[in-house]
């Protein structure tokens, strides 16, 4: 077939994104709850979908659910702007708050979708390695930035994908040492203690990025938050679609971050199920040792370093069990007992052959 349109080169060659979503497959890929909604919560779902005025526009400042973030994570609620998942957000802050051909840093490995969004945004990528053992030089990141006039520099907190936090002090050193907007997402904060959300505001550099979708077990509501200083709070509400967060979304995150008992409940689980699955890796490590090693992370999910991780990818995908091969690490997400005791056993069996 001809066609007389081409496509653009930065397009051309981009495929959709393709999850693992096979039917009794064993999914610990998405670094997802693995708890559904308890019973009390579905209830007061069913009776906001029936209640919900559907042939209105919602909130375009979503303005409940901003309140209720604002209430759970105690940070004032005009500093909080709501988005279809942190992925929108994202999206937003490259193309809003970044010209074409500007430099923007990511700090490797990490998500793979900030380079993507660059890419899109056509800037200029500098990506900034890590050390060995997968953690950060503030002082080379500081001088990068600075050599290469970066204008924005995002990445997560805990990482994805090594599991690894880096502590307050350091993320403080390195937002003052920069002149450029940090974009710091803290979609696994939850899983730990080393949130800058309560001195946000002491910086006009800073934009903290949460999500809905790990520890407060809503994936598939998309639902994401952004918090930083007025200026820049308002320019990104600015930015956005009107509409961009629809009502159900909205109703069902409100109802979610007003609930900080269920909440407290299923983040305990959910760590629970990591410490125990972490807990027998390494007992599985010790039998075979020098095979692979554990990253010390503070996330739902375990990184994994290891020769020929493709290998092991592979032979847990043939078990119907899907991980994640991302940076060089294989990411196995925490799941209920049954998963992880499927997991563990394959894990072992996979060592045990030689």
């Amino acid at each position: 077939m001809f066609f007389l349109y081409a496509l653009n080169d930065k397009i051309k060659d981009l495929t959709p994104y393709d999850p693992v979503e096979e039917r009794g497959q064993i999914h610990l890929d998405a670094n997802e709850s693995f708890l559904p909604p308890p019973p009390e919560l579905l209830e007061e779902f069913s009776e906001i979908a029936a209640g919900l005025g559907y042939n209105r526009y919602p909130d375009p400042a979503a303005g409940k659910v901003c309140r209720a973030f604002a209430d759970y994570y105690r940070v004032p609620a005009e500093n909080v702007a709501a988005g279809n998942g942190s992925d929108e957000l994202i999206t937003l802050l490259f193309s809003g708050f970044l010209q074409k051909g500007q430099a923007f840093a990511t700090l490797e490995p990490d998500f793979s979708m900030y380079a993507f969004n660059g890419a899109i945004q056509e800037a200029r990528h500098v990506a900034i390695g890590k050390r060995s053992d997968y953690t950060l030089d503030v002082d080379e990141v500081i001088a990068v930035c600075g050599r290469e006039k970066v204008k924005l520099l995002i990445f997560s907190n805990p990482c994805n994908p090594t599991s690894l936090v880096v502590k307050r002090e350091e993320i403080r050193r390195l937002v003052r040492g920069v002149e450029a907007l940090v974009v710091l997402d803290e979609a696994y904060m939850d899983f730990s203690d080393q949130s800058m959300l309560g001195e946000f505001l002491e910086y006009e550099n800073l934009v903290i990025l949460r999500t809905c979708s790990k520890a407060l077990g809503m994936a598939a509501v998309r639902l994401g938050f952004a918090v930083a200083n007025q200026r820049v709070i308002t320019a990104l509400r600015s930015v956005k679609a009107p509409y961009n967060v629809n009502a159900l979304t909205q109703a069902f995150g409100a109802a979610v971050l007003g609930k900080p008992g269920l909440l407290r409940v299923a983040l305990k689980t959910i760590l629970d199920s990591k410490e125990q699955l972490a807990r027998e890796v390494k007992r599985i490590g010790e039998a075979f040792p020098g095979k692979f090693s554990l990253l010390p992370g503070e996330t739902n999910f375990l990184a994994l370093v290891l020769e020929g991780p493709e290998k092991l990818y592979r032979y847990l995908e043939e078990r119907n069990i899907s991980v994640r091969l991302t940076g060089g690490l294989l990411r196995v997400t925490c799941g209920a007992p049954e998963e992880n005791e499927a997991f563990l056993k394959a894990f072992r069996a996979y060592w045990e052959r030689g």
